[in-house]
């Protein structure tokens, strides 16, 4: 899971260091904490994006469903977040997010600063997910999607294009599905869910 926060350049521009430091750190110790409830692993923090994976170091079978439990418990904060920010006159800080799940390359390289790190096209798909979303929305492939979607309403977005990769399947995760309902909203049937920026 990649999680990037929109215009975060222009936002920055106008807040003094203090500021910038202040409010990501609040965010990514929120961030922290709904991760580790759902047992995932944070990877790094890079400027404004923040960077996650599941079953790593120890395989699991739930990671991609928990996942995107903790996107959605992500989303949710920085929504009541947000609401605060709007009530004292200040701007949202609007974050999208993207998921994919796949094979990775794990393990630790370099002398110094020793730090845990994944590698592969599934890393590189996950930040496509996040780059083409939206802001305030939870970005899915198919990959993910056919893990969650006994558990999800989605609704499919059309082929994607995604940089250096190509067209890819996706998916934004809505609610969580009561019984015999179904799992994706076609392109049609959700008309305001235009192609990404």
């Amino acid at each position: 899971m990649f999680t990037d926060f929109k215009s975060f350049t222009k936002i920055a521009d106008e807040l003094s260091p203090h500021e910038v430091v202040t409010e990501l750190n609040e965010c990514f110790i929120a961030f922290d904490e709904i991760i580790g409830k759902f047992g995932l692993e944070k990877i790094k923090t890079i400027g404004d994006s923040y960077m996650c994976a599941g079953g790593i170091p120890t395989p699991n079978d739930e990671h991609p469903l928990k996942i995107v439990q903790a996107s959605l418990e992500i989303r949710e904060y920085i929504r009541k977040r947000n609401d605060i920010r709007i009530s004292m006159g200040l701007p949202p800080w609007e974050l999208r997010i993207g998921i994919h799940v796949g094979p990775i390359v794990a393990g630790v390289v370099g002398r110094k600063k020793y730090a845990y790190d994944i590698w592969g096209s599934t890393v590189n798909i996950a930040s496509r997910m996040e780059s083409n979303g939206e802001a305030g929305n939870v970005n899915v492939s198919a990959s993910v999607f056919n893990h969650i979607k006994d558990q999800y309403q989605c609704t499919y977005r059309g082929k994607i294009y995604a940089k250096n990769i190509g067209e890819i399947d996706m998916y934004f995760v809505e609610n969580e599905l009561p019984e015999k309902t179904p799992a994706y909203v076609s392109a049609e049937e959700y008309p305001a869910n235009a192609a990404s920026s």
